[in-house]
């Protein structure tokens, strides 16, 4: 039985743990080729030794415009192509605007926002090149609606939202669909270490399906966006946060 991403050739930054991490697994189970780009090293080396001959570890800083032409010269140069890109790399702080130093500011702008907008610059050539593909950026429900904190944050995934829109309407005619990814809390390492227990408690309690989700949810939501089912959507969110934001 045919996989449902054969002959995708699909390149992941923040694919060494989390939801990239189950990204690239399950991307490969599904009959893609994957290249996981991250700063964990040994975790992305021992992720892409895992899966197998499909899938291969690139050392990518989404802040640094090198590194990423690196990266999408290594899908090419391994698997002849490149047709898909998740810009899954993202850093989570929870200060409030008055707590949020300058230098916290520019750091999580540098890794989420600006690393993204560098995804799209050098992935969209290459991606042209194959005929189209589709682009997946993965923004939040803080993308969305005001949390009461994460200033920062909640500023870089809401322009993660709408440049996915403006990437989206500038490149439909040329087959490439780019759309984005609004997770609620999900159990992940960024977020069991970056969000206190008790206000993960109180976002559960505050979820309609009353649990977080898991990393391996979101990446079945990215699986669709991949894959040619979603053929017809583009410059759309799609939002996995158990009921959350409906409220």
């Amino acid at each position: 039985m045919a996989g449902r991403l054969d002959g995708k050739v699909v390149l992941i930054s923040g694919g060494a743990r989390g939801q990239g991490e189950a990204e690239g697994r399950l991307f490969a189970r599904e009959g893609a080729k994957v290249v996981l780009g991250d700063v964990l090293d040994r975790d992305g080396e021992r992720v892409a030794r895992e899966i197998g001959s499909s899938a291969i570890y690139v050392h990518l800083d989404v802040t640094q415009p090198a590194d990423w032409q690196r990266a999408v010269d290594t899908a090419v140069r391994s698997f002849g192509k490149l047709t898909t890109l998740i810009n899954n790399a993202g850093i989570l702080r929870m200060e409030g605007i008055e707590d949020t130093t300058l230098e916290i500011w520019n750091q999580v702008l540098a890794v989420n926002q600006t690393g993204t907008f560098l995804g799209l610059k050098h992935a969209i050539p290459e991606i042209r090149k194959a005929g189209g593909g589709s682009i997946i950026n993965i923004s939040s429900i803080a993308g969305l609606i005001g949390v009461g904190a994460a200033s920062a944050y909640q500023s870089t995934k809401g322009a993660v939202r709408i440049l996915t829109k403006s990437a989206a309407v500038q490149y439909a005619k040329e087959k490439i669909r780019v759309n984005s990814i609004h997770p609620g809390v999900i159990t992940t390492k960024m977020v069991i270490e970056g969000i206190d227990p008790e206000a993960r408690r109180m976002f559960e309690l505050a979820t309609p399906l009353g649990r977080e989700g898991t990393a391996d949810e979101m990446a079945y939501g990215a699986l669709f966006l991949a894959s040619d089912e979603s053929s017809y959507m583009t410059g759309a969110e799609l939002v996995l946060d158990g009921g959350y934001s409906a409220q």
